[in-house]
């Protein structure tokens, strides 16, 4: 066998390894691309360039559809047949979803220098991905033995629901009317992310902390799950409603529920174990963030003004914040427990943790501080990203195709 076939049977051994390696390469590409438009945009080097595509919609797209779901199916992909006791996934079933998810994030940068057409393109090749590993993900559901799988089901729903918010986005792209953007971006945000982040956390985060610290008393309530899920839903119809003044009634239970969980959880203990601690604080930012939503929408409410007095401050809390630390967290955690390194947080990936709060909240601050500090803040959050997980990258992402340290498959 040639180096070449090692280092590809090494690459598609296990999910996680093709799909993080996607989402790596993302990870970095979409933060570079969106740092280019905003020097450009300002004239800070060279003149503003044009493309085939509202920058913002790129933006959106390349966050909620490019970046996140590499990460999300690398991760459900591994633990699926796990929770269920079921069999691995094919393969072939994975190698096929990320050969088109990746060509698809590929050919959405083409497009945007390029053509509408060629953006089309990408979103099928991206919709054709996200249906095989939808379609693997049911398969474990239906082929294991039966027991509670209300958590696994809940999770393939939202991976559901953002299929067809990522198909709302390519019916903007076909007729430009900007309400098939508005469900993409609201399907995208409320009906996917959140509730899977929010899934995920459920089932893994009162797992790892029961494993790290034996001794703590770790409560698992699934009502404040529950409202959680029923809260985002809202959230989402509210916003399509254009009533964001009403958001309050969604925001405010979710607020609740988060704290709790956290406290549930154990998060004042969660801090002797970095790891853990990672995916602790990850989870608290959603109840920071919909605080925030709560607070802006009770001003607007009893204001009567349509002011957004905290502009996108929320959004970005829940999804720099919550999302992107979480997976730190979970990435991390795979990458090494996947890779038989071990479970270990030296001073690099401490200072990584640390950067990206602070990168949460110098977004957050730029969308509420005066206007004539938003375009320093706006390089300052963009730099500080790229500096957090240009070394992650650099570091983990030749575990993805080397052999384990332990020697192990997988």
């Amino acid at each position: 066998m040639t180096s070449t076939s090692k280092t590809w049977n090494n690459f598609t051994a296990a999910p996680h390894r093709v799909m993080f390696f996607g989402g790596a390469l993302q990870i970095i590409a979409v933060m570079l691309w969106w740092l280019l438009e905003m020097v450009t945009r300002h004239g800070a080097a060279v003149h503003p360039i044009t493309w085939s595509i509202m920058p913002n919609a790129a933006h959106i797209y390349l966050m909620v559809f490019g970046l996140f779901p590499s990460f999300i199916f690398g991760f459900v992909m591994t633990t699926f047949p796990r929770w269920m006791g079921g069999k691995e996934i094919p393969a072939w079933r994975y190698v096929t979803a990320f050969v088109l998810l990746l060509s698809g994030n590929v050919i959405f940068y083409i497009g945007m220098a390029t053509h509408y057409t060629v953006l089309a393109l990408a979103v099928l090749s991206t919709l054709a991905g996200w249906a095989v590993a939808v379609y693997a993900l049911l398969r474990v559901v239906l082929d294991t033995p039966a027991s509670d799988k209300t958590n696994p089901v809940v999770i393939l729903l939202a991976l559901g629901l953002g299929w067809l918010g990522l198909a709302a986005f390519f019916m903007w792209l076909l007729c430009h009317q900007m309400l098939w953007l508005r469900i993409a971006t609201q399907a995208g945000i409320w009906l996917f992310l959140l509730p899977l982040f929010a899934s995920v956390g459920h089932r893994m985060i009162p797992f790892f902390t029961v494993g790290a610290l034996p001794k703590v008393h770790v409560a698992r309530p699934n009502w404040p799950w529950w409202v959680i899920l029923a809260g985002s839903a809202t959230h989402a119809l509210l916003q399509l409603s254009d009533a964001s003044s009403w958001l309050w009634l969604s925001d405010a239970p979710m607020t609740l529920a988060a704290f709790y969980l956290s406290y549930a959880w154990g998060f004042r203990h969660s801090f002797r174990n970095a790891l853990l601690a990672i995916l602790h604080v990850g989870f608290a930012w959603l109840g920071i963030a919909m605080l925030l939503s709560t607070i802006q929408s009770a001003a607007q409410y009893f204001s009567h003004d349509t002011l957004f007095i905290l502009g996108l401050a929320p959004l970005h809390a829940l999804t720099i914040g919550c999302f992107a630390t979480l997976v730190i967290g979970m990435g991390t955690r795979v990458t090494l427990g996947h890779s038989g390194l071990p479970f270990i947080v030296d001073r690099g990936l401490k200072l990584m943790f640390i950067g990206i709060q602070a990168d949460a909240i110098l977004r957050v601050l730029a969308d509420i501080l005066p206007q004539q500090y938003n375009y320093g803040l706006y390089l300052a959050a963009a730099l500080l990203w790229l500096a957090c997980f240009t070394p992650w990258v650099w570091r983990y992402l030749p575990a993805y195709w080397r052999v384990r340290a332990d020697g192990k498959p997988g």
